[in-house]
């Protein structure tokens, strides 16, 4: 299932490695020069993602297909733009605070364009630009945070497996479980990888 629904998928999801500016956060920050990372890199930190039709979303078998393999029973739309989304100013405030939660953090872009970054297994910020037709799920236990490009708007769907729970843990929070889990499986596909470049 992670590794269907690719096609043109670099369109929709593009991600680099972060300056260490404290200009506007909406800006895109690329290092000089800029450092692309391939999607597959995304993978081995446990980011999944996938192109769908933002169009057509209602009727989107693919969409079903994902929702049933991974149990995302729960769905809504929200709409973050300074005219739409109450108390927006505090809102995105926190959304941009470093944080992690103990479910998936599930979003499938359906308007606009925004930025998810997350940290790499040396703690360098990621920043992946999620546009219209990007679906992206972060793994529980990853540190993120969320905001908006300089257009200052995204449609999202939320998802989520049963009753949504959207408590974010600040950093630092290492001893959750779903932090401590997180690391352990990030160590064991760093493990494997070495594994077959060694060989």
């Amino acid at each position: 299932m992670e590794n269907e629904f690719q096609d043109g998928k670099t369109e929709v999801i593009e991600a680099w490695y972060m300056d260490d500016s404290e200009e506007d956060q909406r800006l895109p920050h690329h290092r000089e020069p800029k450092e692309f990372i391939p999607v597959d890199k995304l993978t081995e930190l446990g980011v999944i993602s996938w192109r769908l039709n933002p169009d057509n979303w209602e009727n989107c078998e693919n969409l079903k297909r994902i929702r049933e393999a991974r149990g995302y029973s729960y769905v809504d739309i929200c709409d973050v733009c300074p005219e739409k989304l109450p108390n927006y100013e505090t809102k995105i405030k926190s959304f941009f605070e470093e944080h992690l939660h103990t479910d998936e953090e599930i979003r499938y872009c359906l308007e606009g364009s925004g930025y998810f970054d997350v940290r790499d297994q040396n703690d360098q910020w990621i920043r992946i630009a999620l546009k219209k037709g990007g679906m992206i799920v972060l793994p529980a236990g990853m540190y993120h945070r969320f905001t908006l490009d300089t257009d200052n708007y995204i449609k999202a769907m939320r998802l989520f497996v049963g009753d949504p729970v959207w408590t974010p843990y600040n950093r630092p929070h290492d001893h959750l479980p779903a932090r401590k889990e997180f690391l352990a499986k990030l160590l064991k596909s760093e493990g494997e990888n070495q594994a077959v470049e060694g060989f």
